[in-house]
């Protein structure tokens, strides 16, 4: 199978775990009307951008999650900014680990499992910034100030759950990849 192909599939494998994960793996928290929700989507954009690069990871995983919130009518006006926020997270996880870290060109797992978690953390702490700021701009033309300030401290403190517990996951799955990863030559899947 040619490096394009093979991308490609990972790309809408983990567009689609990014989905099902989001979808059937959350733990939602009502406000009124509007929700948000603690999920392990975001590890799978962490772990997509380690694999295939930030721009097609964060991507992969955004769709998936944007597909998520389209298919919720709870979530669905929440699409456009989970694609634009998901896909920044690809993108600083990517520029962290294969930019700076030039985790594809070593083999010393500690260097590895430290980009790894550097860039984990970074893609995830600007999801933590970015994504409420980015809701609570939207929900004060849509609901109002009082709602906006509500929604704002529940989101706030779900993206810091999901930043945390993903951080985690994703350092854990995609060191527990690497080594097939590597055995199988899909170490340098990324873009370049």
């Amino acid at each position: 199978m040619n490096q394009k192909t093979q991308r490609l599939a990972l790309a809408a494998l983990f567009a689609a775990l990014s989905y099902a994960i989001f979808t059937f793996l959350q733990i939602k928290i009502p406000i009124g009307t509007d929700a948000t929700s603690i999920h392990l989507g975001n590890a799978v954009v962490v772990v997509a951008a380690l694999v295939l690069g930030g721009p097609l990871g964060g991507i992969a995983g955004a769709i998936g999650m944007a597909i998520g919130d389209v298919l919720d009518p709870v979530y669905l006006i929440y699409a456009p900014e989970t694609l634009v926020c998901k896909t920044i997270i690809g993108l600083v996880v990517g520029f962290v680990a294969h930019k700076l870290g030039k985790i594809q060109e070593t083999h010393d797992r500690k260097k590895i499992f430290k980009w790894v978690l550097l860039a984990a953390a970074s893609g995830l702490f600007a999801n933590v910034i970015m994504d409420p700021t980015i809701g609570y701009a939207y929900k004060l033309l849509i609901l109002g100030k009082p709602a906006a300030e509500l929604s704002f401290k529940f989101s706030l403190f779900a993206t810091g759950i999901n930043a945390i517990t993903s951080t985690i996951v994703s350092v854990f799955v995609y060191m527990g990849l690497y080594p097939i990863l590597r055995k199988q030559n899909m170490d340098t899947l990324r873009l370049a």
